[in-house]
């Protein structure tokens, strides 16, 4: 199982069937499945500039990594630039929701960022609707949802 790094407030359940499913996956799925997540998150919040060249940038590194084009320098590069970009954010909401985008980039680094990735989709639910244990539980389910459906 692996282990939450960020303060959030979870349905403990989900997140261990999602580490289930994450157990049994391959880092290729993983990566598509984390970029869903990231574009999945980042409409939720409204993201101002979804035509941001950065994040642009990452995805389609972290999807020539899957086909075996890039290095991992490659993605390594991009995924610091796009945590910069969340590091400098003055909006709780928008960095968290760009955290999501880093460690979902990430993925192609390291598989184990998927979970992370996840982590911070719940703590930008967690921002949005405070204690709103239905809230959280429908991101999980989603999260689980798109995963299985990736597998499959």
């Amino acid at each position: 199982m692996t282990k939450v790094k960020i303060k959030i407030v979870d349905d403990t359940e989900l997140r261990k069937e999602l580490d289930m499913e994450y157990d049994f996956s391959s880092q290729e799925q993983l990566c598509k499945y984390a970029l869903l997540l990231a574009h999945h998150i980042l409409e939720l919040i409204n993201y101002p500039d979804m035509d941001n060249e950065t994040i642009k940038e990452g995805f389609f590194i972290n999807e020539q990594w899957q086909k075996g084009n890039v290095r991992m320098h490659d993605v390594r590069q991009i995924c610091f630039k796009i945590h910069q970009m969340a590091k400098s954010s003055e909006d709780d909401i928008i960095s968290t929701a760009l955290r999501v985008v880093g460690h979902a980039v990430a993925t192609g680094h390291m598989k184990e960022h998927a979970m992370v990735a996840s982590d911070y989709a719940v703590k930008v639910i967690n921002l949005l609707y405070p204690n709103n244990m239905d809230a959280v539980k429908k991101e999980r389910l989603w999260q689980i949802n798109h995963l299985k459906e990736i597998k499959n």
